[in-house]
């Protein structure tokens, strides 16, 4: 029998915080808490929306509701994409008029009603009841072309959208005030701007005359980029490539055809930390555990991508810890899932202040929050 490999702890490089996140983690006195830098986030969607000349831009308000953060992004974006009568009402209620388009699997009767910019339809029955409303709509068709996508992080096949089959059952159904204006597809996340564009050159191909490419833009968790004036500025790990995004779809786009895109976590991912100290420093079996205050009941993402969410550990602890030893970071629940980061080489101590950074998008609002029911964050942003 083979002698287990012995474990190589990877080269851990700590998040880059800006002065103005790291004084402002160090002034918390009540964590767990999220950080917002508004700031960079409103310096990182002015440079996006600069790289995309001619290309409609809506932000996918599932990736991260706080109302903050959507005041901060409205001037950027032509609009909003919503997927339930719980966004609609929230993104409505703090922007009157602006354009809504309404995506999501499974549309109730009442979602069908609500008012919108586009609706994006995902099945032949979904048309059918959308007609039986009576009601005027503009549709886009929702996609589900089969076309191979390699290197996603997540493949959006399965009951998303519709086949060459469903499609041709819509076509001959629309008629009166419900109108056919195009077709949308988001077909994978995680991908870069060369794998988009080539998707992109497939998908423009179609005689519609207006196309909703979706997001699925890449996000690197492996290294953070500074939540400061631009989210590109670190060096750390790969970024987006939104310029020459912008550059292809300029390229790809034929005279008169509308086309937009709604990303979602690479717009906000960058804006946030969430912000925690260590309560317990233990060695179990050889193995070290920093044990943090709040967990993934707050902060999902790692544990739903099972990744390690890049950190800096800020010395403000004065207990018992670690020297430059691997360790393994995580909350306080009762589950052996509850992890921030697995065998991380680094220094800790009690009392020490943790920063998760890139904790802007698909955080605190996709987290299972009051399992255990312990306290709910604090959120505070910085406004510049």
């Amino acid at each position: 029998m083979n002698a287990p490999a012995e474990f190589v702890p990877a080269v851990f490089v700590p998040a880059v915080l800006a002065p103005a996140v790291r004084e402002a983690a160090l002034r918390l006195g009540d964590v767990p808490a999220y950080l917002y830098d508004l700031a960079a986030l409103d310096a990182h969607a002015a440079s996006v929306r600069r790289a995309l000349p001619g290309v409609e831009l809506y932000y996918a308000v599932k990736a991260n509701p706080d109302p903050e953060l959507l005041r901060v992004l409205e001037p950027h974006v032509d609009g909003f994409e919503v997927s339930s009568a719980g966004e609609h009402a929230h993104v409505a209620a703090l922007f009157p008029g602006k354009p809504l388009a309404l995506a999501g699997p499974g549309k109730t009767d009442a979602e069908l009603r609500l008012p919108h910019h586009r609706i994006h339809v995902e099945s032949p029955n979904e048309l059918r009841r959308l007609l039986a409303t009576g009601l005027a709509a503009d549709v886009l068709l929702r996609i589900n072309p089969g076309l191979p996508v390699e290197g996603a992080a997540l493949t959006m096949s399965g009951p998303f959208g519709m086949d060459e089959e469903g499609v041709a059952e819509c076509l001959p159904l629309f008629s009166g005030r419900v109108r056919l204006r195009g077709l949308h597809a988001h077909l994978a996340s995680g991908l870069d701007a060369p794998q988009l564009l080539r998707l992109a050159e497939r998908l423009l191909d179609t005689p519609h005359d207006e196309v909703n490419l979706g997001g699925g833009m890449a996000v690197s968790y492996s290294a953070s980029s500074p939540a400061s004036s631009s989210a590109s500025s670190s060096g750390l790990g790969p970024v987006f490539d939104w310029a020459g995004y912008g550059r292809g779809l300029a390229g790809l786009r034929r005279a008169g055809q509308r086309v937009r895109i709604e990303p979602g976590r690479a717009l906000t991912a960058y804006c946030g930390s969430y912000v925690t100290r260590v309560v317990d420093v233990k060695r179990v079996r050889g193995e070290v555990f920093a044990i943090v205050r709040g967990g993934t009941h707050h902060l999902r993402t790692p544990a739903a991508k099972g990744h390690d969410q890049p950190f800096a550990v800020l010395p403000t602890g004065d207990g018992p810890g670690a020297e430059g030893e691997p360790v393994t970071f995580v909350g306080q629940l009762c589950t052996p899932k509850d992890v921030f980061a697995r065998k991380i080489v680094t220094s800790v101590r009690v009392g020490d202040t943790v920063v998760f950074a890139m904790a802007g998008a698909y955080a605190w609002n996709i987290s299972h929050h009051d399992f255990l029911m312990h306290p709910h964050p604090g959120f505070h942003y910085l406004r510049g």
